[in-house]
C-alpha cells in the first residue's frame, strides 16, 4: 500500500479503537469502514483488510449484531493469514453460535482450539468451549 494511504488507514483504525473504548460502537464501525474503503480492490488481497475486517467483526460482536459480525469474520478469513488466525476463527465460531449455526460454530471453534489450545477461551463465555468440549475430550 502507498505510505500515505497506509498512514490514513492506521489513523482511522486507531480512532475506531478509541471509540470502542468509549463504547461508541456505531462511530467506531464508521471509522473502520472508512479505513476499509481506502484499501484497493480486491480487498481480500491486502493484509490491512485482515485486521480491518477483524476489527469490524469484533465491534459488531460486542454490539450483539452477530450476523454482521459473522459476515466480517468470513471476510477476514479470506484475507492474508486469516485462515491461520485463531482469534478470527474463534470469533467467527462465536458469531455462528449466536446465529444458531451450531455445526459451523463447532468447526471454527475447534480450529481455534487446535491452533491455540484452551487459553484462547480464557476470557470467553464458557458456552463456546462447552460446544466443542466433547469433541476434544471424546465425550467424557
Amino acid at each position: 500500500l502507498d505510505d500515505k494511504i497506509y498512514a490514513q488507514i492506521i489513523r482511522l483504525c486507531e480512532e475506531g479503537d478509541s471509540l470502542i473504548n468509549e463504547e461508541e460502537f456505531d462511530k467506531a464501525i464508521e471509522k473502520y469502514s472508512n479505513a476499509l474503503e481506502l484499501v484497493p480492490l480486491p480487498k481480500t488481497d491486502w493484509e490491512a483488510s485482515t485486521w480491518i475486517f477483524t476489527a469490524l467483526g469484533d465491534t459488531y460482536f460486542i454490539n450483539e449484531d452477530y450476523d454482521m459480525a459473522k459476515n466480517n469474520f468470513y471476510n477476514a478469513l479470506n484475507c492474508p493469514d486469516g485462515f491461520s488466525n485463531p482469534l478470527i476463527l474463534m470469533r467467527l465460531g462465536e458469531s455462528l453460535f449466536e446465529c444458531g449455526e451450531l455445526e459451523k460454530a463447532k468447526e471454527y471453534l475447534l480450529k481455534a482450539y487446535l491452533l491455540e489450545g484452551y487459553k484462547i477461551f480464557n476470557e470467553e463465555d464458557d458456552k463456546y468451549f462447552e460446544l466443542i468440549r466433547d469433541i476434544i475430550w471424546g465425550g467424557n
